[in-house]
């Protein structure tokens, strides 16, 4: 079952985000505060694939649900609605663990294509069959349980750091572009910012190198994208 958590306090727009998902096929619990969505989640014992939430909520704010959210979950799908104006919003909600963002205003298209890509994303973390492990210096990438660890130790992921983690692993010492990273994780019917790919780059370095602001891992290619250096 698709299970959401739509978090928006304006009425109209919970309203309009509530149907066109239920229209796509996802079962929709949706709530108007902060406050309510980590009480939704609790009571549902967890049992969501995608939080869509407003980043401007009364009381408990978009991020700091997001922060709960994912201490308790790696896989959780999270999106954010933004407003057009909030291009700070948008790179913070990311670096605190979002998967992507919606601006305001989107057509019913643009939500459902960007809410079924961050899904498919979670779905197969859940059912992937594969069992290749990669060996890349200190690292272990297991593509079966979708995990990686470094000297032993397990590394916290999303499942979107995750995917870029595999994809440069995949082609280690040859650049990716940008947008080739961002059509191999976010997919080709989503409309983003390749800016996406670089604020994902920044959190995940924060979390796999000895020195993040002198990257040896994930080095970047100015003006073209990035390269695994094993």
């Amino acid at each position: 079952m698709k299970r959401i958590l739509v978090v928006e306090d304006e009425d109209a727009i919970r309203g309009f985000v509530v149907v066109n998902l239920q229209r796509s096929g996802y079962t929709v619990v949706d709530a108007a505060s902060g406050e309510q969505a980590l009480e939704a989640y609790e009571a549902a014992d967890g049992d969501f694939d995608v939080v869509l939430m407003d980043i401007t909520l009364p009381g408990i704010d978009g991020f700091e649900v997001c922060r709960r959210l994912r201490a308790k979950s790696a896989t959780l799908g999270l999106i954010f609605l933004t407003a057009r104006t909030q291009e700070m919003d948008k790179v913070g909600g990311l670096m605190m663990g979002a998967d992507d963002y919606v601006t305001k205003p989107f057509s019913p298209s643009e939500l459902v294509a960007r809410v079924d890509a961050v899904y498919r994303r979670v779905q197969l973390a859940a059912v992937s069959s594969r069992t290749a492990v990669i060996e890349s210096g200190p690292f272990v990438l297991n593509t079966r349980s979708r995990t990686l660890h470094k000297n032993g130790r397990p590394i916290d992921l999303t499942q979107v750091e995750y995917q870029i983690v595999e994809l440069l692993m995949q082609h280690h010492g040859a650049a990716m572009e940008r947008t080739k990273i961002l059509s191999e994780v976010w997919g080709t019917a989503v409309f983003t910012d390749a800016k996406i790919v670089d604020v994902n780059i920044r959190r995940l370095r924060v979390k796999i190198e000895d020195e993040p602001s002198s990257p040896q891992y994930i080095q970047t290619i100015w003006g073209y994208g990035y390269k695994w250096c094993p």
